[in-house]
């Protein structure tokens, strides 16, 4: 009797897979946090519901973690990832100390900001340092995470069917000010940027280049980031070389943990004529 391995909501075969996989996407990490916290609800949350002043990385890892369970894990881990971070957010309510609005993590909105920057900075990293992607790869992608998203609390009525939909929708955020960096979130970026005093503060911004070239100039200015022209011809040169590097980088070094385990358990339950 054979069974068939679980590859989990998407599989191997998937565009998730394909992009998740890649070390150097973890290289927007900081992007996504920045962009997160420039919603003055979510800084508002992670100021007041973690300990990310003193562990500001633990958020990320935390999100890497749920992300990586529900792309590469068996079909029950990814399920049982989504409720943990269901059972998490359901408890995560405050009031926005510079507007004086209320929040929750439930709150559609925010779900769907959070979602977005996440599916944003991963396909602008991939396509920029990894390997192009053509229009059709980067809607794929697109409509796979919009499946989590659901499964996360956002309203199906509420995402955009589309990737230019979604970046419209966060264009929109920005230009309203929905999305604005708020003082809770300039409080709190000193420990995306510089989390710990050694290595010094010019290799923690070279460590970061790959994140603050995909940021919104937007986002950038209200952080009070500064970029330049010149140090965008140095990123766009790291990407070309990137882009050349990495079809000879051997798979362990270029893809994450959980990508391996994940086909490893594969291929055992191939061999096994095991169920996963």
């Amino acid at each position: 009797m054979s069974g068939t391995a679980d590859g989990g909501l998407f599989g191997p075969e998937s565009i998730s897979w394909r992009i998740d996989r890649e070390v150097m996407v973890l290289a927007g990490g900081s992007c996504a946090l920045l962009m997160q916290l420039a919603h003055p609800a979510v800084a508002a949350g992670v100021a007041e519901h973690s300990d990310f002043r003193h562990d500001p990385f633990a958020r990320l890892r935390r999100t890497l973690a749920a992300s990586y369970a529900v792309v590469f894990g068996s079909t029950p881990r990814a399920e049982r990832a989504i409720r943990r971070v269901n059972s998490i957010h359901a408890s995560v309510a405050g009031i926005v100390p510079e507007t004086g609005e209320p929040y929750s993590a439930r709150d559609p909105a925010l779900l769907l900001w959070v979602h977005a920057t996440l599916v944003d900075t991963a396909i602008r990293v991939y396509d920029r340092f990894v390997a192009r992607l053509s229009p059709d790869e980067a809607e794929a992608y697109h409509a796979e995470a919009r499946q989590v998203a659901i499964r996360l609390g956002v309203p199906d009525a509420s995402l955009p069917g589309t990737l230019a939909g979604l970046r419209a929708e966060m264009d929109r955020m920005i230009r309203s000010g929905d999305v604005t960096v708020s003082a809770t979130a300039r409080s709190l970026a000193p420990g995306v940027l510089y989390p710990s005093r050694f290595p010094p503060r010019p290799v923690w911004d070279l460590a970061h280049l790959v994140s603050l070239s995909v940021l919104p100039p937007a986002i950038r200015r209200g952080y009070g980031i500064r970029w330049s022209s010149r140090r965008e011809r140095g990123v766009e040169l790291l990407a070309r070389a990137s882009r050349r590097v990495l079809p000879l980088v051997p798979d362990p070094l270029r893809h994450v943990p959980a990508a391996r385990s994940a086909e490893r358990r594969l291929l055992r339950a191939t061999r096994n004529g095991d169920s996963v």
